[in-house]
């Protein structure tokens, strides 16, 4: 089994951009932005805006639309194609815990304009961390990852995340739990996997080289 390494962030400033992306509104004011940072006060309060992610490195064997990373396989012809000529592969858990999912269900009923920020907001933060994670692990390695690629994006199965729920034990490191319907709790968590240095380094991580066509975020 591979080793299992741990790391924690915090203190990440706010990109109002991505949070009112995420929020749908179309254009801010100082009304919403004073929502975004009375939301965001709250969740420092509560201890709702930390990072914490669990990871290890695999060796990843691409053939055909098969990608092996020795403790599993899987079939995918998106995975495979992120991953082309990669030896190894970064695979990660990550969370930014279950205080944010408590304060959404908290206002959903009785504000549900606060619900909306505080939802986007923590989809702001979890992808704002991963970013400061990746762009670290990246620095520290002397490495180049391709972007990243989760379960249910294009024809990889959300099935998936059971290998990877195996592999990291992500429940024992981050308190991450995965059910029966494959969803994970806390909400606002994210799991994938990287191609180190292989041929799709060089690819810009954003929405026009992710094969989620149908997410609701895609720019």
């Amino acid at each position: 089994m591979y080793k299992v390494e741990i790391k924690t962030y915090s203190g990440a400033p706010v990109n109002y951009n991505e949070v009112l992306r995420y929020s749908g509104a179309k254009k801010s004011d100082e009304n919403l932005k004073t929502l975004i940072d009375d939301c965001f006060s709250e969740c420092e309060k509560e201890k709702a805006v930390g990072f914490a992610v669990c990871f290890t490195e695999t060796p990843v064997s691409v053939k055909n639309d098969e990608t092996d990373f020795s403790v599993f396989t899987l079939k995918s012809k998106n995975l495979a194609t992120a991953l082309h000529g990669a030896k190894s592969a970064l695979i990660f858990a990550c969370t930014i815990g279950m205080s944010i999912d408590r304060l959404i269900k908290k206002y959903t009923e009785i504000d549900p304009v606060r619900a909306l920020i505080l939802q986007a907001l923590g989809a702001e933060r979890v992808e704002t961390f991963i970013d400061l994670f990746i762009a670290d692990y990246e620095k520290s390695r002397g490495i180049k990852l391709s972007p990243r690629f989760s379960a249910g994006y294009g024809d990889l199965s959300l099935a998936a995340q059971r290998d990877i729920f195996n592999l990291l034990n992500p429940q024992k490191h981050l308190g991450l739990t995965l059910n029966d319907s494959l969803l994970m709790s806390p909400s606002k968590s994210v799991t994938a996997f990287a191609g180190i240095n292989g041929a799709c380094d060089n690819k810009e991580r954003n929405c026009k080289n992710c094969a989620k066509f149908n997410c609701d975020y895609r720019r």
